[in-house]
């Protein structure tokens, strides 16, 4: 049975924060009357954050991370090791590496994995324009950095052989993938940094995972 409130504009930020995920209609409630006991300047900071965040966030040009800029700071930065490039499944693994400290390359966000269940195919995802970059003849190494599940591992062999297809790269490039520190089933961005710093440093070659 629904919980009746006795405030619309309540119930109103109740379903709200609800959308979100993880948060429950019980952990909604407990976060709203929250903010009704904090000062009003405080809601209105935590809302326009909210607010600028959807608005003016965009995803670099380059590699599909997110920024406030056409090319996102990873991919501008003279420090980076443009080289070396790390295809990883989304946004939030990228964070997870740039916390090991152990790689300094450029990113490649794919925005999703191949999961023909879910309807997903490879087109749907930023695979062409990592096929592009590499074809700019720029890239010695890529590096697959997805998840060890299934999906990460279609994803991870399609790239291969897109990548490794006559003409696609005007020379020979390694394409390696991340050693088996990271557990067979695991998401990248639940792996602890010690231990995906570690699959970084101990990446192999893909050729011989298969």
């Amino acid at each position: 049975m629904d919980q009746e409130y006795s405030s619309t504009l309540l119930e109103n930020a109740v379903t709200a924060l609800s959308r979100l995920p993880g948060v429950g209609r019980k952990t909604a409630l407990r976060l709203a009357l929250h903010l009704l006991r904090r000062p009003e300047d405080e809601a209105v900071e935590i809302g326009q954050s909210l607010i600028d965040l959807r608005r003016n966030i965009r995803y670099c040009s380059v590699c599909h991370n997110i920024s406030e800029t056409e090319v996102c700071p990873i991919c501008s930065s003279g420090n980076r090791r443009r080289s070396t490039v790390c295809v990883v499944e989304n946004v939030r693994d990228v964070m997870s590496i740039e916390a090991t400290g152990q790689f300094d390359g450029l990113y490649h966000v794919l925005g999703g994995l191949v999961s023909p269940v879910d309807g997903i195919g490879p087109d749907m995802l930023e695979i062409e324009s990592l096929v592009k970059r590499v074809g700019s003849g720029e890239i010695d190494e890529v590096i697959l950095a997805l998840s060890a599940t299934m999906e990460g591992d279609t994803t991870n062999y399609y790239i291969y052989r897109r990548l490794t297809a006559k003409g696609v790269s005007p020379k020979p490039i390694k394409i390696t993938q991340l050693a088996r520190g990271v557990s067979v089933g695991n998401e990248l961005e639940y792996t602890d940094e010690v231990t995906l710093g570690r699959s970084l440093l101990n990446r192999t070659p893909f050729e011989d995972t298969y």
